[in-house]
């Protein structure tokens, strides 16, 4: 019986990829750097703000001094623009209700820097209604690796068949088995099913409402 529910955020529950997008492609003009059409976006997101100014940067200027230069910048530029255009994704209240309804906690466990996950959380969606939220903060590492899984669980008691890692990415797949968790696919997000079959995704889901059909058969 599933009883709690770990979510990614960007592309998962929430569509992010405007706000992102014109923030790293306004400091890339800042600096003289050749900007990006948004499917690049796509590609670049999923392993924290670091990777992703890393990624868009030109390879010849993928130094550490450049990348923590120009990160400075797009976290200045995305603090005032983060939720311009960042929505939930249709169905996403509805499924939060829905899993309030049957008694189904459930968190989030991002690569987002840790202050920008928890205030889309807290602007986008009301009343403390996550267990907890958790993004990337300096002493732990990214996902894949399952730390933020086991600070979320701490304490909890519960087994890793009564948990489901839901994420729309092969590094949520390979989040959630790293944590021992049943990981869930979603194709609504930033990567394809190519990516999750790939990463051995256990469950792949096309709408939020086709996770209650895995929770009520399990």
């Amino acid at each position: 019986m599933i009883k709690y529910i770990i979510f990614d955020l960007d592309g998962t529950l929430v569509n992010s990829i405007y706000d992102l997008a014109d923030s790293v492609n306004y400091v890339l003009r800042q600096n003289g750097y050749k900007e990006h059409p948004l499917e690049s976006f796509y590609y670049f997101v999923g392993s924290g703000t670091l990777k992703l100014i890393e990624r868009a940067l030109p390879e010849n200027m993928r130094n550490e001094k450049e990348i923590e230069r120009v990160h400075t910048q797009f976290a200045e530029r995305y603090s005032e623009n983060y939720l311009s255009k960042t929505l939930p994704y249709d169905g996403i209240k509805d499924l939060l209700d829905g899993l309030d309804e049957r008694g189904i906690k459930y968190s989030v466990a991002s690569n987002k820097t840790d202050i920008f996950t928890c205030e889309i959380i807290d602007k986008l969606f009301k009343n403390n209604i996550f267990d907890k939220v958790i993004g990337k903060r300096p002493e732990n590492p990214t996902k894949p690796n399952p730390k933020i899984i086991y600070d979320i669980l701490e304490g909890k008691n519960l087994s890793p068949l009564e948990v489901l890692f839901v994420g729309d990415s092969g590094i949520d797949i390979e989040t959630g088995h790293n944590a021992k968790l049943k990981a869930v696919g979603c194709l609504w997000g930033f990567r394809d099913k190519n990516e999750l079959e790939k990463a051995g995704a256990d469950f792949i889901i096309s709408h939020p409402s086709e996770l209650f059909e895995i929770i009520d058969n399990k």
